[in-house]
């Protein structure tokens, strides 16, 4: 790789490095090291492809690795190991410093993965209902349909908390 392209891409990680860190935690559901492992190896691809790519969006491309690394290693987790998402018994009063961040993280964990990457990138992300389809590899009909289905499932369960 050239030094401008190397320039270009130090760049590229000195900007958009922390957001990337933020999107594979938000759509990768599980741990930090986890959505830094996802980062890393997104960053290495970014990095290989770089003459091809810088010029044109390497940010879509970089986040479009995450998603479908977190997507993936969501599928090959639930092959492994069955999940279930049964509440925990419920108490007499719910934690009063449980905050509404916490509980809304937590919510979002427990969908789906291709779900979650939908909400992370439509809402957290702020990319266009298009931009998201783009960025996943799928239609505008799934963006829509996967983001309905997700807030409702979302409000849903935080309903059912706030009642119990």
């Amino acid at each position: 790789m050239t030094e401008e392209h190397e320039a270009a891409f130090d760049q590229f990680l000195a900007a958009r490095s922390t957001s990337l860190l933020r999107t594979a935690i938000l759509v990768c559901g599980a741990s930090q090291h986890d959505a830094e492992d996802l980062v890393q190896h997104a960053l290495e691809k970014v990095y290989r492809h770089w003459p091809r790519i810088g010029h044109d969006n390497p940010d879509a491309y970089a986040r479009r690795i995450v998603v479908n690394a977190a997507i993936s290693a969501a599928r090959r987790r639930k092959i492994i190991q069955e999940i279930t998402f049964a509440r925990p018994p419920e108490t007499e009063a719910a934690a009063p410093d449980l905050d509404l961040r916490d509980a809304l993280m937590a919510e979002l964990r427990r969908l789906p993965a291709r779900m979650r990457a939908v909400l992370v990138l439509r809402y957290w992300e702020d990319l266009s209902e298009s931009a998201t389809a783009a960025a996943l590899g799928c239609s505008l009909g799934t963006v829509k349909s996967q983001a309905a289905r997700g807030l409702a499932r979302i409000r849903e369960n935080m309903k059912e908390g706030a009642l119990v």
